[in-house]
């Protein structure tokens, strides 16, 4: 199996070459919107790729925060994939079942825990249905592991840090947030936020980044995006979305191009647009 610390997505004929790989390390990181009324796991036991694992977003975190699905501590993340068999020196692949929607976020967790050895499964489980590759309902069999290693990056920007770099100018705050969540014309999904953007924030929906069979487009198409939003690609840039998981898109898209000066606002506007003591705008204001 060849694999590389740099390559963010592999295909589903890759994987399904490689599946049974000793050194292959497969992660299923289904979520959902609260709205969706799905259930990942119940899903993921439903049917899933042979020997993936379950990761749940809403356990594994900071179970402290105010905000949803919190990045966890590095112990809880240790603990997470000594438990479930999880190989910092193998590859390891993540997918989730919407295509390319939740997978990013557990890359991204990754990266933040210094483990780069990691990968995301392009097009995700329903290009992986459509082609009619095997699956089971089996949950896999795993033997933890004491072979884990992290070592926290600072990637992650917290609420204070993207407050002040609206004085210093010197990031560019991207949000993946559908337009009208991000021009303020349509309610947030969860009950007690402010509708609008961080000011000065561009909008790149992360659904603009992939094609229609959820796969991620090509890198000169991935720039083109985020030239259309005004995005300045030479300026180091701080990801947004509801709640931290579709900005990982971004992040990951970012990737793909090269980019390497790219960061996630974690707490996103679940935290953000929660009370008044944080500034917001709106659409009249949307060129800002």
């Amino acid at each position: 199996m060849k694999t590389s610390t740099h390559q963010p997505l592999v295909s589903t004929q890759w994987l399904s070459h490689n599946l049974d790989h000793h050194q292959l390390q497969l992660i299923d990181a289904s979520w959902h919107l609260p709205t969706s009324k799905r259930d990942g796991y119940a899903e993921y036991c439903q049917a899933h790729i042979p020997g993936a694992v379950f990761f749940d977003h809403d356990k594994v975190c900071d179970t402290k925060a105010k905000s949803p699905h919190m990045a966890p501590s590095e112990a809880t993340f240790k603990k997470w994939m000594s438990v479930n068999g999880i190989n910092a020196n193998d590859h390891i692949v993540i997918y989730d079942c919407v295509g390319l929607f939740s997978a990013a976020r557990l890359w991204w967790l990754f990266n933040l825990m210094g483990i780069n050895t990691v990968s995301v499964l392009d097009g995700g489980f329903p290009k992986w249905l459509d082609e009619g590759r095997k699956t089971t309902h089996t949950v896999t069999d795993v033997k933890p592991t004491t072979k884990v290693t992290c070592n926290l990056q600072p990637i992650m920007k917290s609420a204070g840090q993207v407050e002040a770099s609206l004085e210093t100018n010197r990031f560019q705050i991207v949000d993946a947030r559908a337009p009208g969540r991000f021009l303020g014309s349509q309610p947030e999904p969860r009950e007690g936020l402010r509708s609008g953007h961080i000011p000065g924030s561009k909008n790149v929906f992360f659904k603009s980044l992939l094609e229609a069979n959820q796969t991620m487009k090509e890198p000169l198409q991935i720039e083109q995006v985020f030239l259309t939003a005004g995005v300045d690609l030479s300026m180091p840039i701080i990801t947004s979305c509801g709640s931290g998981v579709t900005a990982a898109i971004v992040n990951l898209a970012l990737t793909v191009i090269g980019k390497t000066d790219h960061y996630l606002y974690d707490g996103s506007w679940a935290e953000w647009g929660m009370g008044d003591q944080r500034p917001v705008s709106v659409a009249h204001d949307y060129s800002s």
